[in-house]
């Protein structure tokens, strides 16, 4: 079995080919760049020193989400691409867990934490002393409250992601538990641990077709979030403006609507005492006849 991995939900592009349990290649690169312009060589890298043919991959592993959601796009796309290309089935797998799964054999409570900017992170609770447990499902949360709750569990804890540097101090502030931190050759996103908790999945049938794919978001873009907003906006404008129009009719209108209210009415009782009158003739003369 040869599963192909793939990771590009933060400033990481990392690859990596797992085949029959054993981690044969990995390219992981930390660093800002553009991932559509270095995912694609990076796989075609690895096939070439593991001399190998890119159709002899069985499955590919996705991390799919949460995370960047242009990076994420990459990801999936090139997935995707390749998965249709060579009519290979997709492995999704939630990128929080990958994190947590390189942490093997710890006794401690794993809590990876991406950053999601403004004291928000996606994150997630897991065991892995003897098997890798899922406590807890990734899910977006800020800071402060993440801290309470492991607070409430009592359990050592160790952190690891993008969301340390940004948010340690405010942790270590706030954490009542025992906690650690993850040093720096596992404490990033990597596409080893994607391709071998993908293979995982892959033994477990928890495959899904190209087309099928799609990457986790957890929340809604910045982008969508605006509009949304602007949306609401333009629709409490126009609500207000048919208020206004309603509540505050031209009071020029009136006396002119009243006017002809009154002319209208005159004109009716004119012509029905003319019609009386015209009946009564007619009676009048028919008598005389």
């Amino acid at each position: 079995m040869r599963i192909l991995g793939i990771e590009s939900s933060s400033l990481v592009a990392s690859v990596a080919i797992v085949t029959d349990d054993i981690l044969t290649a990995e390219y992981t690169v930390n660093l800002k760049k553009t991932h559509s312009q270095t995912l694609l060589p990076m796989i075609d890298e690895v096939i070439r020193m593991l001399e190998i043919e890119l159709d002899s991959i069985d499955a590919i592993a996705v991390s799919g989400g949460p995370g960047s959601f242009t990076g994420l796009r990459i990801g999936s796309a090139t997935a995707k691409g390749l998965g249709l290309a060579m009519k290979k089935p997709l492995i999704h797998v939630p990128t929080v867990d990958a994190m947590a799964y390189g942490l093997y054999g710890t006794d401690a409570l794993i809590c990876p934490v991406m950053d999601a900017r403004r004291n928000q992170v996606y994150t997630g609770l897991y065991h892995f002393r003897d098997r890798f447990e899922v406590v807890k499902n990734q899910w977006p949360s800020d800071v402060r409250e993440l801290v309470d709750e492991l607070n409430e569990r009592g359990e050592k804890v160790i952190f690891l992601g993008d969301g340390v540097p940004p948010y340690r101090a405010l942790i270590e502030e706030s954490i009542k538990v025992p906690c650690a931190f993850a040093p720096a050759h596992v404490n990033r996103q990597r596409a080893a641990s994607v391709a071998a908790l993908g293979a995982v999945y892959f033994a477990e049938g928890k495959t899904e077709t190209a087309m099928e794919h799609r990457p986790d978001y957890l929340r809604k873009s910045q982008a969508e979030r605006e509009r949304e907003v602007a949306e609401r906006q333009g629709e409490m404008e126009k609500l207000a403006a048919g208020i206004q129009v309603v509540e505050r009719p031209d009071p020029r209108n009136v006396p002119e609507q009243g006017e002809k209210a009154a002319e209208k009415k005159d004109s009716e009782k004119k012509t029905a005492e003319k019609k009386g009158a015209d009946r009564e003739a007619e009676t009048g003369e028919g008598a005389l006849r």
